[in-house]
């Protein structure tokens, strides 16, 4: 075979091994990346593949599908009847140019913290659609896009209460679109998980929430004991659905009441960091039915944990970081701790584990680069130049970065 012939072989095979970052916290939404040629050191420029300035501002984290990245943006300036404009934004992965950037709705602005944004929603895609949703307060609306940019289905499961605002990043499983709802009972809140048909945008299934309390959480698909669960903390407890039809399969009260971050599943283990107003590490077993709340809990620990930043477990160890910067090690089957050290001020986004590495990015742009070892180490700490919000995408030795006014690509690779 000549030599050049073998090489286009050889780069075609490896492109089609790639794996993509389709849509929260990665293809497992629990922040493992595939592959180890990721970076350890870049900064504003060092290492920089490309930078793209995205219009307005949002702290949904890019997700990277077939060679686009798609993010969602709230624009700043106000039309004549003081509404703002929420887009969706389409990049070409090689270059950062943005191929297109379609209006999805205007809509004033909600009630919302101070550390959220106005466009919080990560997407997430099949590979030929792009799914998000979007607060036209009070009502919940949640859209579906072809690659071109073109709107094939818009909905809307109801209304949606919450001084915080929205942010929780919808699932796919099959050829459902799940979404998770959890929000205030006043004035006319109720909390739900709701699925869709991804092709037609029909409802097919609805489940009520236990307790009616705003939270945050994207729902995680797992699979235990050859069978999928939707687990997703919220709402005062911590619970598991079954994905085709929404019925509740097990909950665990508590261990606090509001919750934002993610669980990952690892080792057999659900492990899971919140919230308000107590801070908690949890490991449940997954195994269980019915209230599990004193059967299936492994180990916790109370006043450890962050509330915003999801955890991201590798070789039987979770790591943990505070929003207030401290990093934590705990070993998932026993909950011993094996370090906890300062890695950095603010934390917003969740971290990522490549390579034996752990990739923490606080809100100042610095992502703390540890060993991913029950030894403390860390390997670089590097400074984008912008503020961040958002989590990173992995993909292929790409990182992707959103800062406050650009979209990086970092690239371990020449």
């Amino acid at each position: 075979m000549p030599v050049r012939l073998f090489a286009i072989l050889l780069l075609l095979t490896s492109s089609a091994l790639a794996e993509d970052w389709p849509g929260w916290r990665g293809p497992r939404r629990d922040g493992t990346a595939d592959s180890s040629d990721y970076p350890v050191k870049w900064s504003g420029t060092e290492n920089v593949k490309w930078k793209t300035a995205i219009p307005g501002t949002g702290h949904s984290s890019p997700v990277v599908s077939r060679g686009k990245v798609f993010v969602t943006t709230c624009l700043d300036k106000p039309d004549a009847d003081g509404k703002r404009m929420r887009q969706f934004v389409c990049l070409d992965r090689a270059t950062g140019k943005i191929e297109w950037a379609t209006d999805v709705l205007a809509a004033r602005l909600e009630e919302k913290h101070a550390l959220n944004s106005f466009a919080s929603s990560t997407p997430v895609t099949d590979g030929e659609r792009v799914y998000v949703p979007f607060l036209d307060a009070p009502a919940l609306r949640v859209y579906c896009f072809d690659f071109a940019g073109q709107k094939v289905w818009e909905k809307s499961p109801g209304e949606f209460h919450s001084k915080h605002g929205f942010c929780s990043s919808p699932l796919l499983h099959g050829d459902l679109l799940i979404v998770n709802a959890d929000q205030d009972p006043e004035p006319n809140g109720t909390a739900y998980l709701v699925a869709f048909d991804k092709k037609t945008g029909d409802e097919k299934w609805r489940t009520e929430r236990p307790n009616r309390l705003r939270s945050y959480c994207p729902p995680v698909l797992v699979e235990v004991g050859g069978k999928p669960q939707v687990v997703l903390t919220g709402s005062k407890c911590v619970a598991a659905f079954d994905p085709d039809t929404g019925k509740q399969l097990w909950i665990v009260n508590g261990p606090t009441e509001q919750f934002v971050s993610s669980v990952v599943y690892h080792a057999g283990v659900l492990f899971l960091t919140a919230g308000f107003p107590d801070r908690w590490v949890m490991a449940i077993d997954p195994t269980g039915t019915g209230d599990v709340t004193k059967t299936h809990v492994k180990w916790s620990k109370k006043n450890d944990g962050g509330y915003v930043p999801s955890p991201v477990a590798t070789g039987g160890k979770a790591f943990v970081v505070t929003d207030e910067g401290v990093g934590s090690c705990w070993d998932l089957k026993t909950g011993k701790m094996h370090w906890k050290e300062r890695i950095g001020k603010h934390f917003s986004g969740s971290g990522v584990t490549a390579g034996g590495r752990v990739y923490f990015t606080d809100d100042d742009g610095v992502t703390a680069v540890l060993a991913a070892s029950d030894a403390f180490e860390v390997l670089a700490k590097n400074t984008l130049g912008e503020r961040c919000f958002s989590s990173p995408a992995f993909s292929d030795g790409d990182i992707f970065l959103r800062g406050e006014k650009h979209l990086f690509c970092v690239s371990g690779k020449k």
